[in-house]
Formats: C-alpha cells, structure tokens, sequence
C-alpha cells in the first residue's frame, strides 16, 4: 500500500514522501492517527503542487538548519552523572540531559531531534542531531562521574 506521510516518522520517512507500507500498518495505524493519507492519483496531483508552491519555504528551512548545524560545530559537551565505585551510571544518560547541556550553551535544540545509543557507563560518546532530513550534525561528549 502506498501513502503519502503527512508527519515525520522515524525509520519511515519524512512529511510528504510517498512510502511504501504493509496493508495492516497503512489501515490499522498511520490513517486512523492521521499520519498519513492513502496515495490516490488526486491526492499525489496534490502533493506535487503543494510542494511546487512551497519549494521556497523548504530552501530557507534548510538553510536555516545549515546555519544551526555551523554554529553547533566544535562544541563540545560534558555531562555529569552519579556513578558507582566501578563507573556504571546509576540510570542511564539520554537525549534530554544532552538538550538540556546544549541550552546551558546557548543553544535551544528540541530533544526529539537528539539521538543516541544508551549509555550507562563513564566515557567518550557521540550524539546525532537530526536538524533536517538532508542536514545533521553529530556532537561528541563525555559522561563525567559527579
């Protein structure tokens, strides 16, 4: 079944691509929650216009992502987490302690946007920002014990 995404899904596609879907996830799922609509000779005329109409809109979105990204550059974070006596995190650090390290920065950056592995030891690390479907920026960093 093929739809046309109305939302970023991640490990699917970004907002107005055309996917392929199994049957049951397109009419159980991405519809009913309004994620997606079912791609229809109509509804791919208007895709193609809206996109025509909005090409302008999505250049500046990208070069603004492309001027986050340049001033994201070179950073560098350290995070603190309480440790035991062999350095295994209590918890675990993740996406909102990194968004949270970056806005201590200056730097205003939703979470959602933040990936990275599970980390439950002291060490070096990198996190990918996801800024725009063509543009990321990867952020090194260092758990540190408290």
């Amino acid at each position: 079944m093929k739809v046309i995404l109305k939302e970023d899904i991640v490990n699917l596609g970004y907002k107005d691509d055309v996917v392929e879907v199994k049957d049951g996830y397109g009419r159980n799922y991405l519809i009913p929650q309004k994620k997606a609509v079912i791609a229809s000779e109509s509804a791919l005329k208007v895709l193609a216009e809206n996109q025509r109409q909005r090409a302008h809109k999505l250049a500046k979105m990208k070069a603004d992502a492309e001027a986050v990204a340049a001033s994201l550059e070179g950073v560098s974070l350290t995070i603190g987490a309480k440790t035991s006596a062999t350095g295994t995190i209590f918890g675990s650090v993740n996406n909102i302690q990194i968004a949270d390290a970056l806005e201590k920065l200056g730097h205003n950056i939703d979470r959602k946007l933040i990936f990275v592995e599970t980390i439950k030891e002291v060490g070096k690390y990198t996190a990918t920002i996801k800024l725009h479907k063509e543009v990321s920026v990867e952020i090194p960093f260092e758990v540190v014990a408290e």
